[in-house]
């Protein structure tokens, strides 16, 4: 999937810049850079990447106002980089249009099977009929949910729920995030729903499910379902 994809850097530390790219181009990737916020959409929309991957500590700009600035006319797929350890930052990137995020200090091979993740998910038809994670498999056109084979009886909340974190699996959905589309902007504070819905969905779908493997808790930030 790397061979020839095209990255666009936006990362004022020269150190974060050569590591990307010596790494990333040794498996395939074409790599710009650039150490600005100006400059990065400048060149967000010259170079056309397939992949983003933005500071959110630029010197010029904040990295979430970026990501909202190349939202305004692209959906190519965007990683925001953060060494704040603040979770607030991360859901306010996500929530203005980051697909992911990875802290500083950060290995390089996760970054790639981040990238790898979000590459893919754009690269599917988003009218996927049946999207597959590992032996879960929602059926969309059927409504219907089974785990090795075994149909799952979903309430319809824990349908739409499950049906919203399939469709962007891999990629993690903030509270806020999920509650809007599941229950609308009326209930944006309400976050225990998410709880109990999750939990419920947890029983349902999670061989154990106090070790979930298929929806993953993201600490203060909201949940993902892996894309096995």
């Amino acid at each position: 999937m790397s061979k020839g994809m095209r990255v666009l850097v936006i990362d004022d530390e020269p150190p974060i810049r050569k590591l990307l790219k010596v790494s990333l181009s040794a498996h395939g990737y074409e790599i710009d850079e650039c150490a600005t916020a100006v400059d990065g959409i400048n060149r967000a929309a010259i170079f056309k990447p397939d992949i983003l991957i933005i500071d959110l500590g630029l010197p010029d700009m904040d990295g979430k106002e970026v990501v909202k600035a190349i939202r305004e006319w692209s959906q190519t797929p965007i990683i925001v980089l953060t060494v704040r350890d603040q979770e607030q930052e991360k859901i306010e990137a996500l929530d203005a249009g980051a697909d992911d995020y990875v802290t500083k200090p950060f290995s390089v091979g996760e970054l790639m099977a981040r990238m790898r993740v979000s590459l893919r998910r754009a690269a599917a038809s988003e009218h996927e009929p049946v999207i597959t994670c590992g032996d879960l498999v929602v059926d969309l056109v059927q409504r219907r949910v089974t785990v090795a084979r075994r149909e799952v009886k979903l309430t319809p909340t824990e349908y739409e729920l499950i049906k919203i974190l399939a469709q962007h699996r891999g990629r993690v959905l903030t509270h806020k995030q999920l509650l809007k589309a599941v229950w609308g902007t009326a209930y944006n504070e309400d976050t225990h729903y998410i709880r109990v819905y999750i939990g419920q969905l947890r029983r349902k779908i999670e061989a154990d499910p106090t070790q979930p493997c298929h929806i993953i808790t993201e600490s203060g930030v909201g949940y993902r379902l892996m894309d096995h």
